[in-house]
């Protein structure tokens, strides 16, 4: 039996996809008040017997700061994927946020070593990856720095990672894995999936960051292909190209057929755009489409290495980034009618 946290998720719905595609006998965490709507939605993507795959699936109540909710979910259990996290670049949600990525990931290893868990794959970030050199590629050993600079994500991410290797001291065995920034497609509103909601919508503006990206069908590939393998106790940087925020919203702007960003903002644009946002998200009540976070990582130049991966998996092809952004802007037309605040567009 293998247990899945986070199975609502974008990185969790594909998963489950693959895991009840291959045969395999699942059990997924949720909290009582989730909505597993999505996951049918995933499925569907992919396959029309989604119904059939589900029923691979079972769903049980749990809570990340509930160690004996977790330790029940693990009843019978040998293998456990750890995709659950919270994911915001607000400043408000900083304490929750290093609760449930902290702290929930403690109380996820420490069951998984009371029950015997033959292996854990815990999914970090490359937000816990250092700043390499000027013109060098960062890798699984560019140590992540403490910095005013660091997202309060990255500060809650790197602290579950510190977990997961605790636990490996004491005797579990794991396996890291650290996504470039994942394209792909579920629920719209959220993760990194949100961007193509802002895309459809039309953006002016772009900068001068860059970061890699990776496809989510990799991650989950890579994910179990690291579990099945003799490989234990390493992180393994999941890259698929290194690509400007530019090149990567161009793209998207012309599959969808609208104008792409002709205007360039400088950090002090960009500046004055969070801190304008803030003040309307204050006086409204909305999310803010920028943060103080969001708009300093869009300056930012960060490029990544996936030598080990392949080296571990000489067979394996990365999606290229191009085909990810097409495919996912596919699934976005195509569910463009479900999503409340298109179906006026």
């Amino acid at each position: 039996m293998i247990l899945v946290t986070g199975g609502t998720g974008l990185v969790g719905t594909h998963l489950l996809f693959d895991l009840c595609r291959s045969g395999e006998k699942v059990r997924a965490i949720k909290r009582s008040k989730s909505n597993v709507a999505n996951v049918k939605k995933v499925f569907d993507y992919y396959t029309s017997d989604s119904e059939v795959l589900l029923k691979n699936i079972e769903w049980i109540d749990a809570d990340l700061l509930d160690v004996y909710s977790l330790m029940d979910a693990m009843e019978g259990v040998t293998e456990v994927f750890h995709c659950a996290a919270m994911v915001s670049f607000e400043t408000k949600h900083e304490e929750a946020m290093m609760t449930i990525n902290a702290e929930g990931t403690a109380n996820l290893v420490n069951a998984a070593l009371a029950k015997g868990i033959k292996k854990f794959c815990h999914i970090s970030s490359i937000a816990t990856i250092g700043n390499a050199e000027k013109g060098e590629l960062a890798n699984e050993e560019t140590y992540w720095k403490s910095s005013p600079e660091n997202s309060n994500y990255s500060i809650s991410k790197y602290a579950a990672e510190r977990e997961v290797w605790r636990a490996s001291a004491e005797g579990l065995d794991m396996i890291i894995v650290n996504p470039a920034l994942i394209i792909g497609g579920g629920n719209w509103q959220q993760s990194s999936s949100n961007m193509f909601s802002k895309g459809y919508k039309g953006i002016k503006y772009y900068t001068n960051g860059a970061t890699g990206f990776v496809d989510v069908r990799d991650v989950s590939t890579l994910m179990i292909l690291l579990m099945k393998s003799e490989m234990k106790n390493q992180r393994f940087l999941l890259c698929s190209e290194n690509r400007s925020f530019q090149h990567f919203f161009d793209l998207m702007h012309q599959e969808f057929g609208k104008p792409i960003p002709n205007i360039k903002a400088g950090k002090m644009l960009s500046s004055f755009s969070w801190r304008a946002e803030k003040i309307r998200c204050f006086l409204s009540g909305d999310a803010p489409l920028i943060t103080k976070e969001t708009a300093n990582s869009a300056h930012k130049v960060n490029r990544y290495s996936n030598q080990k991966i392949l080296n571990t998996f000489p067979d394996f092809k990365f999606i290229p980034v191009e085909q990810s952004i097409k495919d996912t802007c596919r699934l976005f037309l195509k569910d463009g009618n479900n999503i409340p605040k298109l179906k006026t567009t």
